[in-house]
């Protein structure tokens, strides 16, 4: 083992930070749990398990694991047993056991990687509709049948668009679309053979009909009816009968306007996905944040002038051929003043990793994308989220970010139109840390300007940066080290703040501004107020309490007061960082708690009250 690999483990498990990791007891041999997390890492992004390892409030403790050698030969020796779990995606180099300095024990990390599709669902057990597990916030769930039936349904080498719909014809398509696409195809590729084709033979030749050799079916298949139908004949019960398109624009100023522009299945268009692409590319190429507009041809249609507008055609064709239009919600395009997001049912097929590369194209809906090409978009090639990114970059824009959601499976790709070095940002850190910033690398100052916004956690950065989480924490640490960031809490939950800004914990400067007269200020002595104790007292007495009933003690207390986080550690006996990160943070988002500053959450004299319920605001 090298001498980089003989860390001491605090050192290596202070790398890992995010959902992608967990921490189990190995005192009496393999954990029944370890392969529950194994297929819930397997079949969502990946993740380390670390064995020997527990989690004792944020803080990982070291407990070891009596003869490691044995441990990782039965590790493999159920890891290819089909009766315990249906696949093993172990490599030896993936089960390392690393010596913990000082004790004489070691520790093993299990390293899994993302299965490949034709490997999902990987399950424990025998059954795949019960032991089927993903990876979500929470930890560890069971799959619903539903989720499972569509893992093996993205195993088929059949797309999932080349389904036959029995009992569809000719007047089930819209000529208009059809017409309008052969348009296009023209312009495109000119002297393209299929252009002699007739209707029928060229909706054959793009997959749009197809015929069964084995069965003898023919007919329309569910990519023709997708991009040339008749919303009617989509959203029959035979087709797809939750179909669902939505284009909105939200760029007014006025938070009362919901949307300022909005294309979505409203019956005044045909609605397929042909239909779709035409009318949100016109939308796409104009606005606030795009430099020229698009240009249009000798058919009046408009084509990409810039490399930005080429993106956001590549970004939008991606989500149309990539989703599952089976699956909940539809495909959902949202423009704000700041940023594009392009959202569709379904999950990656491709790790994040390989989409980064790529080189690799993996395609739900080959028809679609086949169809696609025929109009000079949708790049087989596997380089469409490179095309994107290089384009970002070119602007100076943050990274577009991918992000994948489960309940319901949903993928969803951000391209922020926000500097990756806005004028003010730089100046702070200019006036805080001198010319030293100049010298920094574009990842780390990317780091320092989102800690300038507030605060920056690993978790923000693996979705603008393309390095793995461990390589985002040691770049973290290393701006600690040089002096520039200042950590707060641990492991997963650490955050990340510019030194020398004044932390959420320290007593506040005394020349700060009073509260507004309109809000309370905190009563004092709180440790001695008997009504305050009186509601902290099932957390206070209790060495480790329910999380509901923390969560329950937090709202009573800030209920008609601001308090802030010392002042509930106080009064609740535990960490303020601890209930920061495990109940306030959840708490805020879920907009059940209210912040004396929102427009400053890292203020130093930050502060929290409970927001009235409707029955209490007369509802």
């Amino acid at each position: 083992m090298s001498s980089e690999q003989q860390l001491t483990l605090l050192d290596e498990l202070a790398l890992y930070e995010g959902t992608d990791v967990e921490y189990k007891a190995a005192s009496g041999g393999l954990p029944g749990s370890l392969w529950e997390t194994y297929s819930a890492f397997a079949n969502s992004a990946g993740g380390s398990i670390w064995l020997g390892v527990v989690e004792r409030g944020d803080v990982p403790c070291v407990q070891g694991v009596e003869d490691p050698h044995k441990l990782r030969g039965d590790l493999f020796n159920l890891a290819n047993n089909r009766q315990k779990v249906s696949a093993n995606l172990l490599t030896e180099a993936a089960v390392a056991i690393i010596p913990v300095a000082a004790s004489g024990r070691s520790v093993i990390r299990v390293s899994v990687p993302r299965a490949g599709r034709k490997d999902r669902p990987v399950y424990v057990g025998s059954n795949p509709f019960t032991g089927t597990y993903r990876r979500n916030h929470d930890g560890d769930y069971r799959c619903s049948e539903d989720e499972v039936r569509r893992m093996f349904a993205d195993q088929s080498d059949e797309p999932a668009d080349s389904r036959i719909l029995e009992g569809f014809g000719p007047d089930d398509l819209h000529p208009d679309s059809l017409r309008q696409f052969r348009v296009r195809f023209s312009a495109a590729f000119p002297n393209h053979a299929w252009l002699a084709e007739d209707d029928p033979a060229l909706l054959q030749r793009l997959g749009g009909f197809r015929r069964d050799r084995v069965s003898g079916k023919e007919g329309l298949t569910l990519a023709g009816i997708l991009m040339f139908g008749r919303e009617l004949a989509i959203r029959d019960p035979a087709a797809l009968p939750g179909f669902q398109l939505d284009y909105r624009e939200r760029l007014a100023d006025s938070p009362d306007v919901r949307w300022s522009d909005r294309v979505t299945l409203d019956g005044t268009w045909e609605g397929n996905l042909f239909q779709f692409y035409q009318r949100v590319m016109m939308k796409l190429g104009d606005g606030p944040g795009l430099r020229r507009p698009f240009q249009r041809d000798a058919e009046g249609y408009r084509r990409t002038g810039t490399a930005v507008h080429e993106a956001l055609q590549e970004a939008l064709v991606n989500a149309l051929i990539h989703a599952d239009h089976a699956g909940q919600g539809g495909v959902v395009i949202d423009r704000h003043l700041d940023r594009f997001e392009f959202s569709n049912p379904g999950t990656l097929l491709l790790s994040r990793e390989q989409l980064l590369r790529g080189g690799v194209s993996e395609c739900r809906n080959k028809s679609l994308q086949k169809m696609f090409q025929m109009l000079g978009v949708g790049d087989k090639a596997g380089s469409g989220i490179d095309k994107i990114r290089r384009s970002w970059v070119e602007q100076r824009w943050q990274s577009p970010r991918m992000a994948e959601t489960v309940k319901p499976d949903r993928v969803q790709l951000t391209l922020p139109m926000i500097s990756t070095l806005p004028e003010a940002a730089m100046a702070e850190l200019a006036r805080r840390f001198g010319p030293q910033v100049a010298a920094r690398s574009g990842d780390e100052i990317q780091a320092l300007v989102t800690a300038v916004e507030g605060f920056v956690t690993n978790q923000r950065l693996q979705d603008m940066l393309v390095l793995h989480s461990v390589d985002i924490t040691r770049m973290l640490q290393g701006l600690v080290r040089d002096g520039l960031l200042r950590p707060e809490g641990k492991t997963r939950g650490t955050r990340y703040y510019l030194a020398g800004s004044p932390p959420d914990l320290e007593p506040s400067p005394p020349d700060l501004e009073p509260s507004p007269p309109d809000l309370e200020p905190s009563p004092p002595d709180l440790e001695e107020d008997p009504q305050l104790l009186e509601l902290a007292a099932p957390v206070r007495a209790s060495g480790k309490a329910a999380r509901e009933i923390v969560r329950s003690a937090v709202l009573n207390l800030c209920k008609g007061r601001f308090l802030r986080l010392r002042e509930l550690g106080s009064l609740l006996d535990r960490a303020p960082e601890t209930l920061r990160d495990g109940y306030v943070s959840a708490l805020v988002e879920e907009g059940r708690l209210e912040l004396r500053y929102p427009e400053n959450r890292s203020h130093p004299d930050q502060a929290y009250r409970t927001r009235p319920t409707e029955r209490e605001c007369g509802a």
